[in-house]
C-alpha cells in the first residue's frame, strides 16, 4: 500500500502523486446562485454583498448536491426529484455560463425512448468557484454547514481533481458517491493513500466513499437536456474495505456492532441516507451492493468500455457495427484487446491488494461468491479461484457479446464526446488497464491497448482494415 509519506517518484498512478506532492490548503469556494448575477446592465463593481445566515441543519443533512450537470447528472437528478419525500437538491455547474443558460430556462428535460418528454425544475443551481460575488448574498458551499450528500457527476478525468477542490467542505459526515464511467481510483491499492493525504487528522476516516456503475443509455440535446436512450439499472455500494465491520457486514460505517460509538452509530445513519435516496428514486432502478459485487461489476464494466467506446470512436460507427462479422479481422482484435484485460484483471485477483475485497463479506456475513460464512485463507483462496474463473477470456467474451447486443443500437459516450469536441475517457478506461497491468509487474505490457489509447487521444479516423491493420502490426 501506498502511504502519504512515499517518495511520490515510486507512486504508481500520476493523479495520486499529484495529491501527495500537493501540500496547500484546500481553497475557499464561493457558492453563486441566481441571485448573485449581476442585473443586466449593471457595473461589475462590488455591491455590498452580505454574509447568508447559516442554512438550516436538517435541510443540509437531506440536501444533495450533483456536482456535474450532464446526462449522468441530469438522469440522477430527474429520478431523484421523484422520490415522494423528495430531498432537497442542488445542481452544481461548472461555468458560470451554464447559471445564465439556466436563468433563462430552469427545467431539466430527459426524453424517455418512447418520447415522452419529463420535465423538472424544482432544483437549485450553483456554481462553486474561488471567485467571491459582487451582488447578492456570499456563501460557500453546504451554506456554512459543510457538504452531507454529494454526487460526483463529472466526466471520469475529473472526479478526482473535483472532489479533491471541494474536500475543505467534506467530513466523516459526509458521503460522496462517484456515478461516472471508469474504475473507482479510490479501490485498493491507491484509495487509502489519498485519504490519508486529504483526510487525515481531524477528519479522519474521510468521508463515506460509494461507486456506482450506471448501466442506463443518456445521450445529450445540449444543455440541461438528455434522452435517455436505454433505461437499465445502478448497482451502489461502499468502495473502502473498513478494518472494522458493523453488523450488517457490508461496511463498518453502517450496523449494529456493539463496539461502535454513539458517535459512529449517529454518523452511520447520516452516511447511509444517500444509498436510501438512490434505492427509493423511481426510475433510476438502484440496489445497493456489498463491496466485492461493486468492485467486480466496475470491472466488468470497464472491460466492456475499453472494447466498446474507442473502437466506435475510432470507426465513428454505432456500437453493433463493431462487432458485425465481415470477414475483416475485427473480431479477432476483439478477442485480442479482451486478452489482455483478462491477463491484468486475473493478476489483480492475485495481488494481495485485493485481498481486503476478496475477503469483504454480504449483508448477512458471508462471503457473496462462496456462500461460507467467516473470512477465512481457505476462503480467500476460493474466492480468488471463483474470479480467476470469472474473468478468464472466455468469460469475459461472452460478458462482452451479451451486454453488446442490448447496447447495439447506441452511440458510445466515447465517440459522443469526439464528435462534440471534448476530452474522451480514454486514459480512464484502457488506460486504466495499462496504468494497473505496469503497476502489477506485466513486463510485456498491453500494447494493443497502448496503441487505441494513441489513436483516440490523437482522434484518428481509420476504415475497419486500417485499424485491424495498425493494432496487429501487419
Amino acid at each position: 500500500m501506498v502511504s502519504s509519506s512515499t517518495d511520490s517518484r515510486r507512486i504508481p498512478a500520476e493523479w495520486l502523486r499529484q495529491v501527495v506532492e500537493d501540500k496547500s490548503e484546500a481553497p475557499k469556494l464561493y457558492a453563486w446562485r441566481l441571485p448573485n448575477l449581476p442585473p443586466a446592465g449593471a457595473s461589475s463593481a462590488r455591491n455590498s454583498p452580505e454574509v447568508a445566515e447559516i442554512a438550516d441543519a436538517e435541510d443540509e443533512r437531506r440536501r444533495i448536491y450533483i456536482l456535474g450537470v450532464g446526462n449522468i447528472g441530469r438522469l440522477y437528478a430527474s429520478f431523484l426529484a421523484k422520490i415522494e419525500y423528495r430531498p432537497p437538491i442542488t445542481l452544481v455547474v461548472h461555468r458560470r455560463e451554464l447559471l445564465d443558460e439556466w436563468k433563462a430556462r430552469p427545467i431539466i428535460e430527459l426524453v424517455r425512448n418512447n418520447g415522452k418528454k419529463e420535465r423538472n425544475s424544482r432544483f437549485r443551481i450553483e456554481w462553486w468557484t474561488e471567485a467571491q460575488p459582487t451582488h447578492g448574498l456570499i456563501r460557500e458551499p453546504g451554506s456554512g454547514r459543510g457538504v452531507s450528500n454529494l454526487i460526483v457527476a463529472t466526466k471520469a478525468p475529473d472526479a478526482i481533481a473535483q472532489v479533491d477542490r471541494v474536500r475543505r467542505y467534506l467530513s466523516s459526515a459526509s458521503t460522496v458517491a462517484f456515478a461516472q464511467n471508469g474504475m473507482c481510483k479510490l479501490w485498493p491499492p491507491l484509495g487509502e493513500a489519498y485519504v490519508a493525504a486529504r483526510f487525515g487528522g481531524d477528519k479522519a476516516p474521510g468521508p463515506r466513499w460509494l461507486a456506482c456503475v450506471t448501466t442506463h443509455g443518456v445521450r445529450s440535446l445540449g444543455p440541461f437536456r438528455s434522452v435517455h436512450a436505454s433505461p437499465a439499472d445502478v448497482l451502489v455500494g461502499s468502495v473502502m474495505v473498513p478494518e472494522i465491520r458493523g453488523g450488517d457486514g457490508r461496511d463498518g460505517r453502517d450496523g449494529n456492532d456493539t463496539t461502535t460509538s454513539k458517535e459512529d452509530k449517529d454518523r452511520n445513519a447520516t452516511n447511509n441516507y444517500l444509498v436510501k435516496q438512490m434505492i427509493s428514486a423511481p426510475g433510476l432502478n438502484a440496489r445497493e451492493v456489498a463491496t466485492r459485487e461493486l468492485w467486480v461489476a466496475q470491472l466488468e464494466k470497464l472491460v466492456v468500455n475499453a472494447v466498446i467506446n474507442p473502437l466506435t470512436a475510432v470507426l465513428r460507427c454505432k456500437n453493433r457495427e463493431v462487432f458485425e462479422e465481415r470477414g475483416d479481422g475485427l473480431r479477432g482484435v476483439i478477442d485480442m484487446l479482451v486478452g489482455e484485460a483478462s491477463r491484468t484483471l486475473r493478476a489483480l485477483v492475485v495481488h494481495p491488494s485485493s485481498d481486503a475485497i476478496l475477503l469483504a463479506q454480504d449483508k448477512d456475513g458471508k462471503n457473496s461468491l462462496t456462500g461460507e460464512a467467516g473470512a477465512t485463507g481457505a476462503d480467500l483462496e476460493e474466492t480468488r479461484k471463483e474470479l480467476l474463473e470469472r474473468f478468464s477470456p472466455a468469460r469475459l467474451r461472452g460478458m462482452l457479446y451479451t451486454v453488446a447486443r442490448k447496447v447495439a443500437a447506441n452511440t458510445s459516450s466515447m465517440l459522443q464526446d469526439v464528435q462534440a469536441g471534448k476530452k474522451t475517457e480514454i486514459q480512464d478506461f484502457n488506460g486504466w488497464l495499462v496504468e494497473m497491468a505496469r503497476y502489477l509487474g506485466d513486463e510485456g505490457g498491453l500494447p494493443l491497448n497502448e496503441k487505441l489509447i494513441l489513436l483516440v487521444v490523437d482522434g484518428a479516423v481509420r476504415t475497419r482494415d486500417e485499424l485491424v491493420k495498425e493494432l496487429r502490426g501487419d
